[in-house]
């Protein structure tokens, strides 16, 4: 199967991925423990004092700003929407782009009306009372833990969806948040909107950007993203992980 090549951004990914792991087993225990008290630790005023939810928000509210701000210390998935990094092709073909583009927005359409039916009957149970605040934070970190499982281990909007052949050639890699926070839409909560919002900020751009410059996004006209060029080397883990599970993968 190959040996595993721990690139730079490899590891910085595996450190998140660990990071996100003890904080989901944190707000965890805590949900299990005492949902009461969670909800409480959300909705305290600043003034009262920090809670655990209070630096959480802030970090997720931190995580979305750099996203907005280019820097070269983050991964070619996100950089190949970037102007400054973007190795163009001389002799692509416009037709295929097209093609590409086109198929890649029906696909993308897909996922967002799953996403969307998914959460809508979430927040229908939110609604009938049968889900509260205190749910609606635990499924919130709970996809914050699955938003690295879908880039290192398994991605079912790759392998079903897009078909993508790695996260730098990914149309959607930059809806992380937005789908992360969709649940903060439905608690009339300073805190939670503001998550969900900034969310919604970050996907507008990733989509302007997208429909403004779609050849930044396809391997074929942007030889930054294409494998030979790839310094990053993210899909190891999830390469050997559809091996093993007899996936075929895509070319």
């Amino acid at each position: 199967m190959g040996k595993i090549t721990y690139t730079p951004m490899l590891k910085r990914y595996i450190g998140k991925f660990a990071l996100r792991i003890a904080i989901f087993l944190a707000i965890l225990a805590l949900y299990l423990k005492d949902k009461e008290r969670l909800w409480a630790f959300a909705t305290q005023p600043v003034r009262l004092g920090i809670t655990p939810l209070h630096v959480l928000w802030f970090l997720f509210m931190l995580m979305m700003i750099r996203h907005l701000i280019p820097s070269s210390k983050r991964t070619m998935a996100l950089l190949k929407a970037e102007e400054t990094r973007y190795d163009g092709e001389t002799d692509y073909s416009e037709l295929e782009l097209y093609r590409f583009v086109r198929l890649q927005n029906i696909r993308a359409w897909q996922v967002m009306l799953l996403w969307l039916s998914v959460n809508a009957v979430f927040g229908l149970l939110y609604l009938m009372k049968i889900m509260d605040d205190a749910d609606l934070i635990m499924l919130s970190v709970f996809y914050f833990l699955c938003d690295y499982i879908c880039i290192l281990v398994f991605c079912p909007f790759q392998s079903w969806f897009m078909k993508n052949r790695c996260c730098i050639n990914c149309r959607i890699f930059d809806w992380g948040h937005f789908m992360m926070f969709t649940p903060m839409l439905f608690i009339r909560n300073f805190f939670s909107w503001s998550l969900f919002f900034t969310a919604l900020v970050v996907l507008i751009r990733w989509e302007l950007v997208y429909a403004g410059h779609p050849e930044r996004f396809w391997s074929g006209s942007n030889r930054a993203i294409q494998c030979a060029n790839c310094r990053d080397k993210t899909c190891q883990i999830k390469r050997k992980t559809a091996r093993l599970l007899g996936m075929k993968e895509t070319p």
